[in-house]
């Protein structure tokens, strides 16, 4: 019930009676709602009119379970009556967004170093300060305590090996990487061309509590260097092939094991490689989608350049077919500067010909239509937001942090996404199906909105179930539909939903709202209403994400569609549904048109990925750059910067 209905009103020795509103027409709205359940939390509260008798009844859910009533209280005073608040709903509470934790960091354990006892130069290894997170610390420690050979020193200088391996880490961004994580200040000794190296991790030795001579001080810097160098080459290839942060401390968004990487074979690998920095390149994912990012990162950052200012335009500016506007003129001309050379050539003649008019004519309408349907959005010649957005386009700024955020959320993918699959990119609102290693088609989705959003992670398909019931999670049951049944508890039975406790079927009259829902279930049936349509695509997992049908199918129509509640909804499930079960849709409307709830497992499970990246290869290798829906990329960003400062330490 709500506050308002629940308070007592004061009138002489009696208290009002409860209104109970209408609320059908808003509950029906929950027939379109598509969900993935969030734990529940459990609901324990008195009903008003138990507060007022100071006796309990006995509900269904006790009945079912054998648990014995509790014994009548004594009344409520009126004024104890009228100085509480009635009892707060419960909520489920959705997943967080975390304060980023880096990897913490230790400082390296080398008095068992082999080196110890040498009387050369390397005998210096084991008094060299250096920290590393735990796991490059000990690889590190296991390969100096059986080799006593530095690896980047010899001559008494830096060899050609470690500056080569300096010259790949200062590119370190065409991987997607930040050369401020593995950078050194060399010994003063060593050539220009590396002290020009970006400056981080300084590698002066602490003061000695006796003089020394330069030789010996010259040693000492090059073994600190050496092993600060092997420290650094170590978390290069383990941030190659994992990336540099842990995705499930960003948000209880992400959802991924992060791949262990055998630390201990690196060193030993980078001193067996004819050429080091050939080994250590060949680390970076081979797959064409990581390909296809990294030359793009190349691209962007050789092409940038403060060459013609970008032509601005209001982000509220909004026309349609036949209007005018003062800012027709600069749509134009933005619409000429990111336009492709396609959409350049085909609209040539308007180009030269436009006298700047405000008048929103026909030729500017079929300009406008060519550069949505290129952005991927509804070719109608609106003007709104999305084409705004579309049109201004990202700055290379932007490009270059989108793809190093791409180049780093591919890592946490596997090197090889497999043959067959299906890929969900969130904020493009597409989904993607593969096989025979080529995308065969794709289709719009609706995601999660920015409050109810879509999980990061990856599954195996595994079932079609046609006609199917929607089981109304118990995040839904609390937050939505509780105040409401409070209200009028028979609303459930007049929509149709089927209600159980503890697999007992029921009234949504005998259930004693207001108490613990946790054995409550209540589902829809089956029907053209169905918030989850004819069919649902599964693939079990701990956020009861799938992909379905659904009854909205306005929805589809619009350029930015994170509407949902978390699943995700097809705007062709038919043919989804046919290509993942390898069958005809002429097969599926037969199964549809049968009116049974059925699953059907797939004749092999393969991979699916709900992913979430800003910047993404098409089909034909071209990278798309998306809006941030959920502010993601943000929070990455930030863990980029506090695994960086970190590491600095």
């Amino acid at each position: 019930m709500t506050a308002a209905d629940s308070r007592l009103k004061k009138v002489t020795g009696k208290t009002l009676p409860l209104n109970h509103k209408n609320t059908s027409r808003a509950l029906a709205l929950l027939s379109g709602i598509s969900f993935c359940a969030i734990g529940a939390q459990p609901a324990n509260a008195l009903t008003l009119m138990e507060m007022l008798s100071g006796k309990r009844q006995p509900s269904i859910q006790e009945q079912v379970e054998g648990a014995r009533p509790q014994a009548a209280q004594p009344p409520l005073t009126q004024k104890a009556i009228d100085a509480s608040d009635p009892e707060p709903l419960p909520k489920v509470s959705a997943p967080k967004y975390l304060t980023y934790k880096p990897d913490a960091v230790r400082p390296l354990k080398t008095s068992a170093f082999a080196s110890a006892s040498s009387t050369d130069a390397t005998r210096f290894l084991a008094q060299a300060k250096v920290s590393a997170p735990s796991d490059v610390a000990t690889a590190v420690e296991n390969f100096y305590a059986k080799n006593a050979s530095p690896l980047w020193v010899e001559n008494g200088d830096v060899s050609e090996r470690g500056r080569a391996v300096l010259a790949l880490f200062a590119k370190a961004q065409d991987y997607g990487l930040d050369p401020a994580d593995y950078a050194l200040k060399a010994p003063s000794l060593v050539t220009s061309s590396v002290n020009d190296t970006p400056a981080a991790t300084p590698v002066s030795t602490a003061p000695q509590a006796a003089a020394v001579s330069p030789a010996e001080q010259r040693d000492r810097d090059l073994m600190q260097f050496e092993l600060a160098l092997s420290t650094k080459v170590v978390l290069f290839a383990q941030d190659m092939v994992r990336g540099r942060i842990d995705p499930n401390r960003i948000s209880e968004y992400h959802d991924f094991k992060r791949k262990n990487v055998p630390l201990d074979a690196v060193l030993v690998s980078a001193k067996g490689a004819p050429d080091v920095t050939a080994y250590l390149d060949g680390l970076a994912p081979q797959s064409p989608e990581f390909k296809a990012l990294q030359a793009e990162m190349k691209r962007v950052r050789a092409e940038a350049s403060p060459a013609a200012a970008p032509i601005t335009l209001p982000e509220n500016l909004s026309l349609k077919p036949g209007g005018s506007s003062p800012q027709l003129a600069n749509l134009v001309a933005a619409i000429g500067q990111r336009g492709s050379d396609t959409i350049k050539a085909q609209h040539a003649a308007l180009m030269v010909s436009y006298q700047n008019t405000p008048t929103y004519t026909p030729e500017v309408v079929e300009l406008v239509k060519a550069f949505q349907k290129e952005a991927g959005l509804k070719p109608d010649g609106v003007v709104g937001r999305s084409t705004i957005r579309a049109i201004s386009g990202h700055s290379d700024g932007d490009k270059v942090s989108k793809l190093a955020i791409a180049m780093e959320q591919a890592r946490w993918l596997p090197a090889d996404l497999g043959q067959r699959y299906v890929f969900i990119n969130q904020p493009a609102f597409r989904v993607y199906y593969h096989e025979h290693g080529q995308e065969q088609f794709s289709m719009r989705v609706v995601v999660g909105s920015p409050s109810h959003q879509t999980f990061f992670f990856q599954d195996e398909i595994e079932t079609v179930e046609f006609n199917p019931y929607w089981g109304v999670p118990q995040s839904i049951i609390i937050n939505e539909m509780l105040p409401k049944l409070r209200q009028d508890p028979s609303y459930l039975d007049r929509l149709g939903y089927q209600v159980e406790v503890s697999g007992r079927p029921v009234s949504s009259t005998q259930v004693d709202w207001s108490a613990s829902t946790q054995k409550v279930s209540v589902r829809q049936p089956p029907s053209s209403d169905n918030a989850l349509g004819d069919l649902k695509i599964l693939f079990p997992n701990a956020h009861a994400i799938y992909m379905h049908d659904t009854p909205q199918k306005s929805f589809f129509q619009r350029d930015m569609r994170a509407l949902s509640h978390g699943c995700v909804r097809l705007a062709e499930p038919r043919k989804m549904a046919a290509a993942v079960l390898g069958i005809t849709e002429k097969d599926v409307n037969d199964r549809i048109a049968q009116k049974k709830n059925v699953a059907v497992p797939v004749p092999q499970k393969f991979p699916v990925y709900v992913a979430y990246f800003t910047a993404w290869p098409n089909k034909d290798g071209k990278v798309e750059y998306f809006d941030d829906v959920y502010s993601r990329d943000a929070a990455v960003m930030k863990a980029f910067a506090a695994t960086t400062k970190a590491r600095s330490i």
